[in-house]
């Protein structure tokens, strides 16, 4: 797994490692000794999965606070989404700064964010 911190501390994008052979490729996921090594929760409870029967469908905002929040991973398996990430923790240098990414099956990215005050839409 390869690992960028995005602009919003915490927030980062990951890029799976496939290895390839004749049959295909296995690529890893998840490692919760890799979040570690990162200083990042590796907790993943609860895991959900969410789909779209329409193109262009809006799932909207994700927000969360404690004691209610959670750490975010999400990956698009079919298809693709527009992830974005907005940062309202108002003691933070990037406060009501954003960022996306497109998730897709074909490049198989992830985005990882903490809980809690980041806003996933």
């Amino acid at each position: 797994m390869i690992f960028a911190e995005t602009a919003l501390k915490g927030a980062y994008l990951i890029d799976l490692e496939p290895n390839s052979d004749a049959r295909g490729f296995f690529a890893r996921t998840f490692c919760a000794k890799e979040f570690e090594d990162r200083a990042l929760s590796p907790a993943v409870a609860p895991c959900n999965v969410s789909f779209s029967y329409r193109k262009g469908t809006l799932r909207g905002m994700n927000f969360q606070i404690p004691p209610a929040s959670e750490t975010k991973l999400v990956r698009c398996i079919a298809g693709a989404i527009y992830d974005i990430i907005i940062d309202l923790r108002s003691d933070s240098p990037t406060y009501l700064a954003h960022i996306a990414a497109e998730l897709t099956a074909k490049n198989m990215r992830l985005s990882r964010t903490p809980g809690p005050a980041l806003i996933q839409a």
